[in-house]
């Protein structure tokens, strides 16, 4: 199946209030994260054909599937979407091979189960095959319900809630498991959720709702690292997203060296090989700003940069400062006092204060199955 970016524009008053548009590349995962009632599972809904918006466009490549304009409304069953339910709604009838032979129905009846079973093998449920839903435990269930999900060969595949019912720990595991579905299907991807968990671990970009109308839309990594989003730094706090690459492992020393496109960071060692590639995310509130760079400190980083944006809202205790290292925005929250001892203003050069273990790493599962 040739790659399609998927293309979506929404807009209705009621019931559920819409106003949103967007699109997503082969590859992406775009994370769509508000509380609960702001719209997202009917952004969905209305991808898949499931629920009618009073006005849209939702187009896969070339093929329209969606334009209330032009009357078209293409029946569900026609979309190429995988649809992955938070409550699974699995057949409790049918077992797991069952379940995925389901959603073959484009293929000649004898090739059907061993497909279903390559399917749960990719998602390492091969030993399940013949259980029944009842039997199985909720990330167990979750991946039968993938596996059916991508049985459809999917132009775009729907995440809606997927670790929603499901422990802690599980929930890292097929984070990972997504995770390395993104990296291997390249077809968009669109997460919805309410754990902003998740759209760190997983989202390239992200369409931020608030009572169905988009707030903040864009990259996950230029997106952290607006200063204007109060809102964020309310509700999860404001931090630097970033990808970056174990360039040296030193367990005398118990850390790692992180190369990214602006320099490079010491953090905790936490197991990870060389080479392995971690999303790292900076909390705003843990960067110390300096006119220059300090020594005789414990702190293992000191980034330069340039002062690009100084954001003021005067409902916060704090100023966001946002400074540039290489490619990225680094933001950095201080007091009013500072931005004026320091003499803080947008151009200047400033050193950022990171310590190692104030990085967050999140890394892919060594063994997430």
């Amino acid at each position: 199946m040739p790659e399609r970016t998927l293309a979506v524009v929404l807009r209705q008053d009621g019931p559920i209030p819409l106003d949103v548009e967007f699109s997503c590349d082969p590859g992406d995962v775009l994370a769509i994260f508000g509380p609960s009632g702001s719209g997202k599972t009917t952004i969905l809904r209305a991808i898949a054909g499931i629920a009618q918006p009073a006005y849209g466009r939702v187009q896969s490549g070339a093929d329209t599937w969606t334009d209330t304009t032009a009357g078209v409304s293409w029946p569900p069953h026609q979309r190429a979407v995988g649809f992955v339910f938070q409550e699974y709604a699995l057949f409790p009838h049918l077992t797991a091979l069952g379940n995925v032979i389901t959603a073959l129905g484009h293929l000649p009846r004898a090739a059907r189960r061993s497909r279903a079973q390559e399917l749960l093998d990719a998602v390492h449920l091969a030993e399940h095959a013949a259980k029944r839903p009842r039997a199985l435990s909720g990330g167990e269930r979750q991946r039968v319900a993938l596996a059916r999900a991508l049985a459809r060969e999917p132009a775009v595949l729907l995440l809606d809630e997927p670790f929603a019912a499901i422990d802690r720990a599980v929930r890292r595991r097929l984070q990972s498991e997504v995770d390395h579905l993104r990296r291997t299907l390249h077809v968009p991807m669109i997460l919805v959720t309410h754990d902003f968990e998740d759209v760190l671990r997983l989202a390239t970009h992200v369409l931020m709702l608030d009572r169905g109308r988009s707030v903040a839309y864009g990259p996950l990594s230029a997106l952290m690292s607006r200063p204007d989003l109060s809102w964020l730094h309310e509700s999860v706090g404001l931090g630097s997203v970033f990808e970056a690459t174990v360039s040296h492992v030193d367990t005398e020393r118990g850390l790692v060296a992180l190369t990214f496109d602006g320099g490079t960071l010491l953090a905790p060692a936490r197991h990870l090989a060389a080479t392995t590639v971690v999303r790292v995310r900076i909390p705003a509130r843990e960067v110390i700003l300096a006119t220059s760079a300090p020594t005789g400190l414990s702190l293992h980083n000191v980034l330069s940069g340039t002062v690009s944006a100084i954001h003021d809202d005067p409902s916060l205790e704090v100023v966001i400062v946002q400074v540039t290292v290489g490619r990225l925005m680094l933001l950095a929250e201080v007091t009013r006092d500072a931005i004026v001892t320091l003499n803080v203003k947008a151009g200047c050069h400033l050193h950022a204060l990171i310590k190692s273990v104030s990085i967050d790493l999140l890394a892919p599962e060594t063994n997430p199955h």
